[in-house]
């Protein structure tokens, strides 16, 4: 028996069908990582850094993604300040402000530094970007009272704003060799890798949360 031929009906609704099933999928939310030369992936392949491994650690979430790298090496919250306007294109769900390391080396005021990342901040929002603060913790060897004003920018920032926080973006990485490049201070692909999959529930957390 012959199948039955389609009707008029049928051929019109086929391209409606079709056409619908790319909405079917979720649209990957743009995540982008503004900060210095660890977020540049200082002394590692593409494939290596931090941008990627936070892909692939949010990826294994679930999360549909794309990270794009905005590290300047030796970027301050200065220079971060300066170009955040055009770092941070438009489409962007998520911006993770990684700044603050360089400052801190270079002994800045931290009344400075918090000055900056508020100004970053409030840029961000004002575009309706979403923002996660990744803070860099002082080591014990700084003096006590500025460790402790440096360190209290980040969550200062974060509470100010009621926008989520990651305390210390080189968490279980610092102070480790292994885990780091020979100069003591950028992290290997190890420690990039540990650093992505620390961050990256954090990330999902605050994604869902800007639906």
């Amino acid at each position: 028996m012959p199948a039955p031929r389609p009707t008029r009906r049928t051929l019109f609704a086929l391209p409606l069908i079709t056409a619908a099933w790319p909405a079917l999928a979720a649209a990957p939310k743009v995540i982008t990582v503004l900060g210095d030369s660890i977020t540049a992936g200082y002394g590692l392949p593409a494939a290596a850094a931090l941008p990627n491994q936070l892909h692939l650690a949010l990826r294994k979430l679930g999360v549909a993604n794309v990270v794009r790298a905005a590290g300047v090496s030796g970027d301050t919250t200065g220079g971060g300040l300066a170009r955040v306007d055009f770092s941070i294109q438009k489409d962007t769900d998520l911006a993770i402000v990684a700044l603050g390391a360089n400052d801190l080396l270079q002994g800045q005021d931290p009344r400075r530094t918090r000055a900056n990342l508020d100004a970053i901040v409030k840029k961000l929002r004002a575009r309706r970007i979403g923002v996660l603060v990744a803070g860099i913790a002082a080591p014990t060897e700084v003096g006590g009272s500025y460790a402790r004003e440096f360190n209290a920018v980040f969550a200062g920032i974060a509470r100010t704003h009621g926008v989520p926080l990651y305390p210390n973006l080189i968490d279980g990485v610092a102070r480790r060799p292994e885990l780091n490049q020979p100069d003591g201070i950028h992290p290997n692909a190890r420690g990039a890798a540990i650093i992505a999959a620390r961050l990256a529930p954090v990330v999902a957390k605050a994604l869902a949360a800007k639906r």
